[in-house]
């Protein structure tokens, strides 16, 4: 299990005082900008998820004072069904992805209400993804330290294999943004993402048409 962080990495000029207003705005004006295709994503969700249109789920945020990642609801359009079996159990996630969720993943718009998140300082525009509430306790103190910026709709490793790649390549990538975030590498990842969303590379792993779940880092079970 992971040691309770107790210390923020000292902060730059940039993510001190620039990162978190720029977000801000550019999350208010994309919102804006976008908010006919938010409409139509919803109306067109709510017809082939036969329901609710959205996905919430918690899931931590940065590290605060206390040394506890800060939780909070996740806010994405639904991309899989609620079919079940004739047990009453869930399809696996292959089935329940229908033509609609597998084009808002590889298009990515399926992430289009996180600006909300970003709006509310749950989360930025840059930053290691966030993931299951449920593997905090399965990182390596490393792994952890993901945590000490707030997550991101984009990161280094979306631009570097995406669902392609190991989680613990993942992981590496997140450390690696955690240990130098400035303004010119922010940019570098938006445009590379926008590069990586185009071609649609690594929307799924090799093994599953989504993530698979993370068992743990070696050592912390």
């Amino acid at each position: 299990m992971k040691e309770n962080l107790n210390k923020h990495k000292p902060y730059g000029p940039y993510e001190k005082f620039i990162k978190r207003p720029l977000d801000l705005v550019l999350a208010i004006l994309a919102l804006i900008v976008l908010s006919p295709l938010f409409v139509v994503l919803t109306i067109a969700g709510a017809i082939a998820m036969k329901g609710n249109p959205f996905f919430t789920q918690l899931r931590p945020g940065r590290i605060g004072k206390d040394g506890k990642e800060k939780i909070f609801k996740l806010i994405k359009f639904r991309t899989m069904s609620n079919e079940k079996d004739k047990d009453g159990n869930l399809l696996p996630d292959e089935k329940r992805l229908n033509r609609y969720g597998r084009l808002c993943r590889t298009t990515s718009l399926d992430e289009l209400p996180e600006l909300i998140n970003i709006i509310k300082g749950d989360m930025a525009v840059v930053g290691p993804r966030p993931l299951l509430v449920k593997y905090l306790d399965r990182y390596s103190e490393r792994q952890a330290r993901r945590h000490e910026v707030r997550p991101g709709i984009t990161g280094l490793a979306q631009v570097h294999g995406r669902n392609a790649i190991s989680w613990e390549e993942k992981f590496e990538w997140d450390v690696k943004y955690v240990d130098r975030v400035t303004f010119f590498n922010d940019v570098k990842i938006v445009l590379a993402t926008l590069k990586t969303v185009i071609k649609r590379d690594g929307v799924s792993s090799s093994t599953s048409s989504t993530m698979v779940e993370f068992a743990g880092a070696e050592g912390t079970k």
